[in-house]
């Protein structure tokens, strides 16, 4: 089975596709091609539904990628049994979609920071559509530089920075050390290509996941909790204003 072809990374606005199905396995569905995210990077899975060719529609609860780089679409009702090779309409959950799309960019404005500024490597991510947290290895840690990281962010999102994606090679990944936000977690390779997300003027970094068009889409930033997970580990909790 060929890897499944991911519409999201050319178009991160790409929320509705036509695709074939291509394979069926424990209720799960196989596609030439998808629009849905697979999850990664902290950015949980998309939901939505398939429309099958004689108009029944199959809800889709969560997303999963095989070693193989085929996506697989769980379905929460029972599937035909002659939904192989069918030409279905994908069409993804759009506000949920949406909410994760500007809180996993709103944490690349964070992360560079925090790095930047202050050292700090992410050690663990959790994007929610109302809320995100994110942790990092973090030494000197107060409410003095919280409210700093917070300023500093939000400077960066009324600047209206465009976003764009772009591929380089493995190769060239493995030199460019500062495309690297976590020492943990290394990026996806597909096809012997890594792909870039960069905020113009601001920062690039490697990553899957979706991204907003411009960081003024994003509003503005507030850090409402802090934690202490070890003895340099910190944990900070952000919430974004309702997108207008």
């Amino acid at each position: 089975m060929h890897p499944t072809t991911r519409l999201y990374l050319d178009d991160n606005h790409c929320l509705e596709a036509d695709a074939r199905v291509t394979g069926v396995r424990d209720n799960a569905i196989a596609l030439d091609r998808s629009c849905f995210y697979p999850g990664g990077g902290g950015q949980p899975p998309d939901a939505g539904s398939m429309r099958l060719e004689n108009a029944t529609t199959i809800k889709i609860d969560s997303v999963h990628a095989d070693a193989d780089g085929v996506i697989w679409h769980a379905a929460v009702s029972p599937l035909p049994d002659d939904i192989a090779g069918q030409l279905v309409h994908l069409s993804v959950d759009r506000e949920r979609r949406l909410s994760l799309t500007r809180y996993h960019s709103v944490l690349h404005v964070l992360n560079t920071i925090a790095l930047r500024d202050y050292g700090g490597w992410i050690t663990g991510v959790q994007i929610a559509p109302d809320y995100s947290r994110i942790d990092f290895k973090l030494e000197g840690f107060s409410a003095a530089l919280c409210a700093e990281l917070e300023g500093k962010v939000n400077a960066v999102l009324a600047a209206r920075h465009v976003l764009q994606a772009y591929y380089i090679s493995e190769d060239e990944f493995r030199r460019r050390e500062d495309l690297l936000r976590t020492l943990e977690v290394k990026p996806p390779v597909i096809e012997g290509r890594v792909r870039v997300v960069e905020i113009q003027g601001f920062d690039a970094q490697a990553c899957g996941g979706t991204h907003v068009a411009n960081t003024g889409e994003l509003g503005r930033l507030t850090i409402f909790r802090t934690e202490n997970k070890g003895k340099i580990n910190k944990r900070l909790y952000v919430r974004l204003d309702a997108f207008t």
